[in-house]
């Protein structure tokens, strides 16, 4: 059983002290992620609308930047409950964290909640993926099949790439040449981002927190020892799987309020959806979650006359009353968190009970996701993403590289690559220096750089 008063450790990973300034160390967390690089490429990375020219839509950075707004308000209610019910017999130290920290933490752990997703939204997770599987029987130097250079656990992680994994090995990798133990944030951090803390061979879909995997094998130690810092439950050693850890449902609900709303606003600008049909929608929304006056609502939704400022006038109530709801479905279902028994999501309850919840994510997945210009973008980012791995994979695997192999290992950054001249390095890592200098990619870049190795456009000295 998890306790609230053990839940959390100013410990970092990467280092054992703790730094005395006028910041917390949850708030020094956030501050090591909005200065990082990672973050700050993330405004190049889609979030549904990639490469969209003048309109003026989200990318991840802006989405993360906004998740993390909710989670700080999440945070702050939460802690504020956890106190009031459960901190009769916590310390200075256990208040203090619940009503002044929380929020800091759930705050820093949205920002990075997108940091490992590679370019080109979810279908350059796909396009990773889908490599690996396609070339599974291709020969390498005509030696060996693809497929038998890896043990079967690495062979799945990468056929099921997923950049919740991705993320905790950018936040907590020893890059070359950089800090060791990547942004060295609390272990709290971590944990508040572990959604899915199990391994490749752990996943089972009957379970939210198995539904998909958080940690590589090569982060497997530092997974462990995140759970272990922040006592989250052991669910078992064989496949390594642990219960979630309660922070992570704030973490979660934080990204699922903005963007099932964030979208719809972004589409109604760039006329995918009729501006009236959100409107209603939002409308909709208001009055059925009974957080607002929905009088006062109408009333001052009347007075604006700009339609893009009607849109996000409705849109800021629905975020407002969505947070108090989810934070009010935490409370509700709090024993079941504390203990590892709740099997749902924050937002999943809302939408039970609100079927203008539902109404949204339908016309969302149906009007916006599925629309031309969003599938077209992303088949070509898909395409993109694919083509880069047959050319840096069979490269960084050969004995005998060739001439155009040796080139293309010295385009990848020596922040990620690999030393050859360590006899015994895997072929697991070695793989891993073009998915780390892929994944962190921008959309522009990755276009960029393959337009040049195809040959479309050639670069000319000024």
């Amino acid at each position: 059983m998890m306790n609230w008063n053990s839940l959390f450790t100013q410990e970092r990973h990467g280092t054992g002290t703790i730094t005395r300034d006028s910041r917390s160390e949850f708030q020094r967390d956030f501050d090591r992620l909005i200065f990082s690089s990672g973050l700050r490429r993330m405004q190049n990375k889609t979030q549904v609308f990639p490469l969209p020219g003048i309109a003026f839509v989200h990318n991840r950075l802006t989405h993360s930047l906004e998740v993390a707004s909710v989670g700080r308000s999440l945070g702050k209610i939460v802690g504020n409950y956890i106190v009031n019910t459960f901190g009769k017999d916590f310390n200075y130290e256990e208040t203090t964290f619940y009503l002044h920290e929380l929020s800091h933490v759930i705050a820093a752990a949205c920002l990075a909640h997108d940091i490992g997703n590679p370019p080109f939204g979810h279908s350059g997770e796909k396009a990773i993926s889908k490599y690996f599987i396609d070339n599974k029987d291709t020969f390498i130097e005509g030696r060996n099949r693809l497929r038998d250079y890896f043990d079967t656990i690495f062979w799945d992680e990468f056929l099921k790439f997923e950049g919740n994994a991705n993320g905790l090995r950018y936040l907590t990798h020893s890059f070359n040449g950089k800090v060791p133990g990547g942004l060295r944030l609390t272990y709290t951090t971590l944990a508040s981002m572990l959604k899915y803390p199990c391994p490749v061979n752990g996943i089972d879909n009957n379970f939210k927190h198995r539904s998909k995997f958080n940690f590589f094998q090569s982060e497997k130690n530092v997974f462990k020892k995140t759970c272990e810092k922040t006592n989250m439950l052991l669910e078992s050693n064989n496949p390594l799987l642990f219960k979630r850890h309660p922070f992570v449902y704030l973490t979660e609900a934080a990204d699922d309020i903005c963007y099932k709303l964030i979208d719809i606003e972004d589409a109604q600008r760039l006329k995918i959806i009729d501006s009236n049909t959100v409107i209603s929608l939002l409308l909709n929304l208001i009055k059925c979650l009974k957080v607002h006056d929905f009088r006062r609502v109408e009333e001052s939704f009347d007075k604006i006359k700009d339609t893009n400022d009607k849109v996000s006038y409705l849109r800021a109530k629905c975020i407002n009353a969505l947070t108090v709801v989810c934070a009010d479905r935490f409370m509700e279902n709090s024993h079941e968190i504390i203990n590892g028994l709740f099997n749902d999501e924050l937002i999943s309850i809302v939408n039970k009970q609100c079927s203008e919840m539902k109404e949204i994510t339908k016309v969302t997945k149906q009007q916006i996701y599925n629309h031309p210009k969003v599938m077209k973008i992303e088949l070509a980012g898909y395409q993109i993403l694919y083509d880069l791995l047959a050319l840096f994979v069979p490269a960084v695997l050969k004995h005998s590289p060739t001439h155009m192999d040796t080139k293309l290992k010295k385009i990848i950054p020596n922040q990620f690559m690999y030393d050859e001249s360590i006899a015994n390095i895997s072929n697991y890592e070695k793989v891993f220096s073009v998915l780390d200098f892929l994944s962190g990619m921008t959309d522009e870049y990755a276009l960029q750089l393959y337009k040049q190795l195809k040959g479309i456009e050639i670069n000319t000295h000024d």
